[in-house]
Protein backbone atom coordinates (compact mmCIF):
# COMPACT_ATOMS: atom_id res chain seq x y z
CA UNK A 1 0.00 0.00 0.00
CA UNK A 2 1.16 3.62 -1.30
CA UNK A 3 2.33 6.24 1.82
CA UNK A 4 -0.30 8.28 0.22
CA UNK A 5 -3.34 6.27 1.41
CA UNK A 6 -4.37 3.65 3.18
CA UNK A 7 -3.02 4.24 6.60
CA UNK A 8 -5.52 3.63 9.78
CA UNK A 9 -4.22 7.03 11.49
CA UNK A 10 -4.35 9.29 9.34
CA UNK A 11 -6.65 10.57 6.78
CA UNK A 12 -4.80 11.58 3.11
CA UNK A 13 -6.93 15.21 3.02
CA UNK A 14 -6.99 16.53 -0.87
CA UNK A 15 -7.71 20.39 -1.43
CA UNK A 16 -9.11 19.98 -5.14
CA UNK A 17 -8.28 22.68 -6.54
CA UNK A 18 -9.47 21.82 -9.96
CA UNK A 19 -10.27 24.39 -12.15
CA UNK A 20 -10.61 27.39 -9.46
CA UNK A 21 -7.54 28.72 -10.53
CA UNK A 22 -9.40 30.60 -13.47
CA UNK A 23 -6.43 30.13 -15.98
CA UNK A 24 -3.86 32.45 -13.45
CA UNK A 25 -0.92 30.49 -12.37
CA UNK A 26 -0.50 33.44 -9.38
CA UNK A 27 -3.82 32.22 -8.28
CA UNK A 28 -3.21 28.63 -8.81
CA UNK A 29 0.20 29.13 -6.32
CA UNK A 30 -1.82 30.77 -4.17
CA UNK A 31 -4.43 28.02 -3.38
CA UNK A 32 -1.25 25.96 -2.90
CA UNK A 33 -0.20 28.17 -0.31
CA UNK A 34 -3.40 28.20 0.98
CA UNK A 35 -3.94 24.56 1.08
CA UNK A 36 -0.53 24.15 2.58
CA UNK A 37 -1.35 26.76 5.48
CA UNK A 38 -4.73 24.74 6.39
CA UNK A 39 -2.76 21.62 6.41
CA UNK A 40 -4.11 19.59 3.60
CA UNK A 41 -2.08 16.94 2.67
CA UNK A 42 -2.20 17.56 -1.07
CA UNK A 43 -3.08 19.50 -4.16
CA UNK A 44 -5.44 18.51 -6.78
CA UNK A 45 -6.09 19.81 -10.18
CA UNK A 46 -7.47 18.63 -13.47
CA UNK A 47 -5.79 18.29 -16.96
CA UNK A 48 -8.39 17.82 -19.63
CA UNK A 49 -8.87 19.27 -23.42
CA UNK A 50 -11.85 20.19 -24.77
CA UNK A 51 -11.49 18.68 -27.85
CA UNK A 52 -10.90 15.51 -26.40
CA UNK A 53 -13.38 16.02 -23.63
CA UNK A 54 -16.98 16.66 -25.54
CA UNK A 55 -17.76 15.90 -29.51
CA UNK A 56 -17.80 19.52 -31.26
CA UNK A 57 -21.47 17.70 -32.34
CA UNK A 58 -23.08 18.41 -28.82
CA UNK A 59 -25.44 20.93 -28.89
CA UNK A 60 -26.98 19.60 -25.69
CA UNK A 61 -24.94 19.83 -23.21
CA UNK A 62 -24.58 23.34 -21.57
CA UNK A 63 -21.55 24.14 -18.82
CA UNK A 64 -22.02 26.93 -16.27
CA UNK A 65 -24.03 29.53 -16.64
CA UNK A 66 -25.51 28.29 -19.49
CA UNK A 67 -22.41 28.50 -21.87
CA UNK A 68 -21.56 26.06 -24.53
CA UNK A 69 -20.10 22.98 -22.51
CA UNK A 70 -17.25 23.00 -25.20
CA UNK A 71 -16.18 26.84 -24.92
CA UNK A 72 -16.53 26.39 -21.01
CA UNK A 73 -13.66 23.69 -20.92
CA UNK A 74 -11.63 25.69 -23.18
CA UNK A 75 -11.98 28.81 -20.85
CA UNK A 76 -11.26 26.73 -17.38
CA UNK A 77 -8.68 24.24 -18.38
CA UNK A 78 -5.51 23.96 -16.63
CA UNK A 79 -2.68 24.76 -19.19
CA UNK A 80 -0.59 21.82 -19.35
CA UNK A 81 2.56 23.89 -19.35
CA UNK A 82 1.97 24.73 -15.53
CA UNK A 83 2.35 21.40 -14.94
CA UNK A 84 6.00 20.87 -13.92
CA UNK A 85 5.82 24.36 -11.93
CA UNK A 86 2.89 23.66 -10.31
CA UNK A 87 3.97 20.21 -9.02
CA UNK A 88 7.87 21.63 -8.06
CA UNK A 89 5.72 24.76 -6.12
CA UNK A 90 3.65 21.70 -4.07
CA UNK A 91 7.19 20.27 -3.33
CA UNK A 92 8.44 23.55 -1.65
CA UNK A 93 5.24 24.04 0.13
CA UNK A 94 5.33 20.32 1.29
CA UNK A 95 1.73 19.02 -0.28
CA UNK A 96 1.70 16.45 -2.81
CA UNK A 97 0.61 17.79 -6.50
CA UNK A 98 -1.31 15.61 -8.47
CA UNK A 99 -4.32 15.50 -10.62
CA UNK A 100 -7.05 13.79 -12.34
CA UNK A 101 -6.28 12.89 -16.35
CA UNK A 102 -9.11 13.17 -18.90
CA UNK A 103 -7.16 11.74 -22.00
CA UNK A 104 -3.69 9.90 -22.56
CA UNK A 105 -1.93 12.49 -23.07
CA UNK A 106 -2.46 13.71 -19.38
CA UNK A 107 -1.49 11.00 -18.11
CA UNK A 108 1.80 10.55 -19.79
CA UNK A 109 2.73 14.89 -19.14
CA UNK A 110 1.58 13.72 -15.27
CA UNK A 111 3.52 10.52 -14.97
CA UNK A 112 6.64 12.81 -15.42
CA UNK A 113 5.95 15.37 -12.63
CA UNK A 114 3.17 13.36 -9.95
CA UNK A 115 3.78 9.94 -7.83
CA UNK A 116 -0.31 9.38 -7.92
CA UNK A 117 -3.21 9.69 -10.08
CA UNK A 118 -6.78 10.43 -9.69
CA UNK A 119 -9.87 8.91 -11.63
CA UNK A 120 -12.65 11.08 -11.87
CA UNK A 121 -15.85 9.31 -11.33
CA UNK A 122 -17.03 10.43 -14.64
CA UNK A 123 -14.23 8.65 -16.33
CA UNK A 124 -14.52 5.28 -14.17
CA UNK A 125 -16.32 3.60 -17.55
CA UNK A 126 -13.49 4.65 -20.11
CA UNK A 127 -11.32 1.06 -19.41
CA UNK A 128 -8.32 2.04 -21.70
CA UNK A 129 -7.98 5.49 -19.79
CA UNK A 130 -7.86 3.35 -16.59
CA UNK A 131 -5.43 0.34 -18.28
CA UNK A 132 -3.52 3.14 -19.47
CA UNK A 133 -3.02 5.00 -16.47
CA UNK A 134 -2.23 1.76 -14.71
CA UNK A 135 0.17 0.99 -16.40
CA UNK A 136 2.07 3.57 -14.90
CA UNK A 137 2.66 1.41 -11.66
CA UNK A 138 1.33 4.29 -9.87
CA UNK A 139 -1.17 4.68 -6.86
CA UNK A 140 -4.70 5.53 -8.36
CA UNK A 141 -7.49 7.32 -6.56
CA UNK A 142 -10.85 6.19 -8.02
CA UNK A 143 -13.53 8.34 -7.90
CA UNK A 144 -17.43 6.22 -8.11
CA UNK A 145 -19.68 8.89 -9.06
CA UNK A 146 -22.99 7.26 -10.96
CA UNK A 147 -21.50 3.91 -10.65
CA UNK A 148 -22.87 0.81 -9.85
CA UNK A 149 -20.25 -2.33 -8.04
CA UNK A 150 -20.01 -4.21 -11.42
CA UNK A 151 -18.33 -0.90 -13.02
CA UNK A 152 -15.83 -0.54 -10.07
CA UNK A 153 -15.42 -4.05 -9.69
CA UNK A 154 -14.23 -3.60 -13.94
CA UNK A 155 -11.94 -0.73 -13.23
CA UNK A 156 -10.13 -2.49 -9.97
CA UNK A 157 -10.16 -5.44 -12.47
CA UNK A 158 -8.32 -3.45 -15.73
CA UNK A 159 -5.73 -2.43 -12.95
CA UNK A 160 -5.17 -5.79 -11.59
CA UNK A 161 -4.48 -7.06 -15.23
CA UNK A 162 -1.98 -3.96 -15.43
CA UNK A 163 0.20 -5.40 -11.98
CA UNK A 164 -1.30 -2.49 -10.24
CA UNK A 165 -3.37 -2.73 -7.17
CA UNK A 166 -2.55 0.29 -5.17
CA UNK A 167 -5.77 1.70 -5.59
CA UNK A 168 -7.95 3.64 -3.15
CA UNK A 169 -12.09 4.04 -4.23
CA UNK A 170 -14.02 7.13 -3.18
CA UNK A 171 -17.30 7.65 -2.41
CA UNK A 172 -19.03 10.77 -4.70
CA UNK A 173 -21.94 12.08 -5.78
CA UNK A 174 -21.82 13.57 -8.89
CA UNK A 175 -23.80 16.83 -8.30
CA UNK A 176 -22.69 19.85 -7.53
CA UNK A 177 -23.22 20.73 -4.97
CA UNK A 178 -24.45 17.27 -3.91
CA UNK A 179 -27.76 16.99 -1.19
CA UNK A 180 -26.42 15.46 2.11
CA UNK A 181 -29.28 12.77 1.50
CA UNK A 182 -27.73 11.23 -1.18
CA UNK A 183 -24.19 10.93 -0.23
CA UNK A 184 -24.65 7.37 0.98
CA UNK A 185 -21.52 7.38 3.27
CA UNK A 186 -21.74 3.97 4.41
CA UNK A 187 -20.97 2.71 1.08
CA UNK A 188 -17.76 3.63 2.05
CA UNK A 189 -17.36 0.26 4.30
CA UNK A 190 -19.69 -2.07 1.86
CA UNK A 191 -16.77 -1.03 -0.65
CA UNK A 192 -14.15 -1.51 1.12
CA UNK A 193 -15.55 -4.92 2.20
CA UNK A 194 -15.59 -5.81 -0.97
CA UNK A 195 -12.76 -4.61 -2.92
CA UNK A 196 -10.28 -4.57 -0.34
CA UNK A 197 -8.85 -1.32 -0.81
CA UNK A 198 -8.74 1.84 1.03
CA UNK A 199 -12.01 4.35 0.82
CA UNK A 200 -12.94 7.58 1.45
CA UNK A 201 -15.28 10.58 0.48
CA UNK A 202 -15.14 13.14 -2.43
CA UNK A 203 -17.87 15.68 -0.89
CA UNK A 204 -19.75 18.22 -3.12
CA UNK A 205 -21.96 18.90 -0.28
CA UNK A 206 -21.54 22.23 0.86
CA UNK A 207 -19.96 22.94 4.30
CA UNK A 208 -17.46 20.70 6.28
CA UNK A 209 -19.83 18.44 8.29
CA UNK A 210 -20.25 15.74 6.05
CA UNK A 211 -16.78 15.27 5.25
CA UNK A 212 -16.45 15.53 9.14
CA UNK A 213 -18.28 12.79 9.66
CA UNK A 214 -16.93 10.23 6.67
CA UNK A 215 -13.78 10.85 8.99
CA UNK A 216 -15.49 9.61 12.04
CA UNK A 217 -16.65 6.32 9.79
CA UNK A 218 -12.95 5.26 8.82
CA UNK A 219 -12.52 7.19 5.67
CA UNK A 220 -8.28 7.19 4.39
CA UNK A 221 -8.86 10.09 1.93
CA UNK A 222 -11.12 13.17 1.94
CA UNK A 223 -11.25 15.21 -1.21
CA UNK A 224 -13.00 18.47 -1.02
CA UNK A 225 -13.29 21.27 -3.86
CA UNK A 226 -11.18 24.38 -2.60
CA UNK A 227 -11.69 28.38 -3.57
CA UNK A 228 -9.90 31.56 -2.60
CA UNK A 229 -13.78 32.90 -2.36
CA UNK A 230 -16.60 31.92 -3.45
CA UNK A 231 -18.08 34.68 -5.15
CA UNK A 232 -15.74 34.22 -7.74
CA UNK A 233 -17.13 33.76 -11.43
CA UNK A 234 -16.53 30.10 -12.93
CA UNK A 235 -18.11 26.52 -12.25
CA UNK A 236 -16.88 24.66 -9.39
CA UNK A 237 -16.30 28.30 -6.61
CA UNK A 238 -19.77 27.95 -5.47
CA UNK A 239 -20.06 25.02 -4.01
CA UNK A 240 -16.09 24.56 -2.76
CA UNK A 241 -14.95 25.93 0.56
CA UNK A 242 -12.54 28.59 1.40
CA UNK A 243 -9.35 28.61 3.11
CA UNK A 244 -10.78 29.23 6.91
CA UNK A 245 -13.10 25.79 6.24
CA UNK A 246 -10.46 23.77 4.76
CA UNK A 247 -8.40 24.72 8.42
CA UNK A 248 -11.07 23.83 10.28
CA UNK A 249 -12.00 20.76 8.40
CA UNK A 250 -7.95 19.47 8.88
CA UNK A 251 -8.63 20.00 12.61
CA UNK A 252 -11.32 18.01 13.32
CA UNK A 253 -10.18 15.54 11.04
CA UNK A 254 -6.67 15.40 13.26
CA UNK A 255 -8.88 15.78 16.33
CA UNK A 256 -11.63 12.23 15.23
CA UNK A 257 -8.61 10.48 13.95
CA UNK A 258 -7.17 10.65 17.13
CA UNK A 259 -10.08 10.20 18.92
CA UNK A 260 -11.12 6.67 17.20
CA UNK A 261 -8.24 5.10 19.03
CA UNK A 262 -7.33 1.41 18.35
CA UNK A 263 -11.25 -0.33 19.85
CA UNK A 264 -9.02 -2.01 22.59
CA UNK A 265 -10.55 -1.55 26.26
CA UNK A 266 -7.96 -2.02 28.17
CA UNK A 267 -8.43 0.30 31.35
CA UNK A 268 -7.78 3.87 31.95
CA UNK A 269 -5.54 6.02 29.81
CA UNK A 270 -2.75 7.86 32.19
CA UNK A 271 -4.73 11.23 31.72
CA UNK A 272 -8.28 9.33 33.47
CA UNK A 273 -5.74 8.14 36.48
CA UNK A 274 -6.92 10.63 38.88
CA UNK A 275 -10.52 9.81 38.17
CA UNK A 276 -10.07 6.70 38.61
CA UNK A 277 -9.19 7.24 42.44
CA UNK A 278 -11.59 9.56 43.35
CA UNK A 279 -14.09 8.95 41.30
CA UNK A 280 -15.08 4.64 41.40
CA UNK A 281 -16.45 3.44 44.24
CA UNK A 282 -15.09 1.04 46.92
CA UNK A 283 -16.36 -0.27 50.24
CA UNK A 284 -16.91 1.72 53.19
CA UNK A 285 -17.23 0.99 56.74
CA UNK A 286 -21.06 2.19 56.72
CA UNK A 287 -21.16 2.24 60.81
CA UNK A 288 -17.71 2.18 63.31
CA UNK A 289 -16.44 -1.07 63.46
CA UNK A 290 -14.59 -2.37 66.47
CA UNK A 291 -11.68 -4.61 66.35
CA UNK A 292 -12.70 -8.19 66.27
CA UNK A 293 -16.14 -7.43 64.69
CA UNK A 294 -17.49 -10.21 62.55
CA UNK A 295 -18.58 -8.00 59.25
CA UNK A 296 -21.99 -8.40 58.15
CA UNK A 297 -23.56 -6.70 55.09
CA UNK A 298 -25.29 -3.95 56.78
CA UNK A 299 -21.92 -2.65 58.19
CA UNK A 300 -21.45 -1.67 54.49
CA UNK A 301 -21.83 0.90 51.87
CA UNK A 302 -20.34 1.29 48.95
CA UNK A 303 -19.58 4.96 48.18
CA UNK A 304 -16.96 6.82 46.49
CA UNK A 305 -13.57 7.78 46.43
CA UNK A 306 -12.11 3.96 45.38
CA UNK A 307 -9.04 3.77 47.79
CA UNK A 308 -10.71 0.29 49.10
CA UNK A 309 -11.54 -3.05 48.30
CA UNK A 310 -13.63 -2.73 45.11
CA UNK A 311 -17.21 -4.08 45.51
CA UNK A 312 -17.14 -6.65 43.30
CA UNK A 313 -15.51 -8.87 46.17
CA UNK A 314 -17.99 -7.80 49.19
CA UNK A 315 -19.30 -11.58 49.86
CA UNK A 316 -15.12 -12.01 50.53
CA UNK A 317 -15.54 -9.00 53.21
CA UNK A 318 -18.60 -10.58 54.96
CA UNK A 319 -17.54 -12.81 57.42
CA UNK A 320 -13.86 -11.53 58.37
CA UNK A 321 -13.11 -9.86 61.51
CA UNK A 322 -11.82 -6.44 61.24
CA UNK A 323 -8.12 -6.41 62.30
CA UNK A 324 -8.28 -3.29 63.86
CA UNK A 325 -11.24 0.33 65.03
CA UNK A 326 -12.38 1.49 61.13
CA UNK A 327 -14.13 4.23 61.54
CA UNK A 328 -17.37 4.97 60.04
CA UNK A 329 -17.61 6.45 56.32
CA UNK A 330 -13.69 4.82 55.77
CA UNK A 331 -12.65 3.00 53.08
CA UNK A 332 -11.89 -0.91 53.90
CA UNK A 333 -8.73 -2.29 52.79
CA UNK A 334 -7.51 -5.63 53.12
CA UNK A 335 -5.13 -4.85 55.89
CA UNK A 336 -7.92 -3.67 58.34
CA UNK A 337 -9.34 -7.73 57.85
CA UNK A 338 -8.10 -10.76 59.08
Amino acid sequence: MSGFFGSKERVFIVAEIGSNHNRSLSLAKELVDAAADAGADAAKFQIYSASTLYSAKDDESLGYDGANVSKLIESVATPREWLPELSAYCAKKGVVFFAAPFDMAAADELDAVSGLFKIASFEIVDLPLIRHVASKGKPMIIATGLANMGEIEDALAVCKECGNDDTALLQCASCYPAPAAIMNLRSMETMRRAFGVPTGLSDHTLGIHISVAAVAMGASIIEKHFTMDRRMRGPDHSFAIEPPELAELVRQAREIESALGNGMKTGPAEEELASYGYARRSLHARIDIKRGTVITEDMLISKRPGHGIRPKYISWVIGRRAACDIAGDSWIKMEMLD
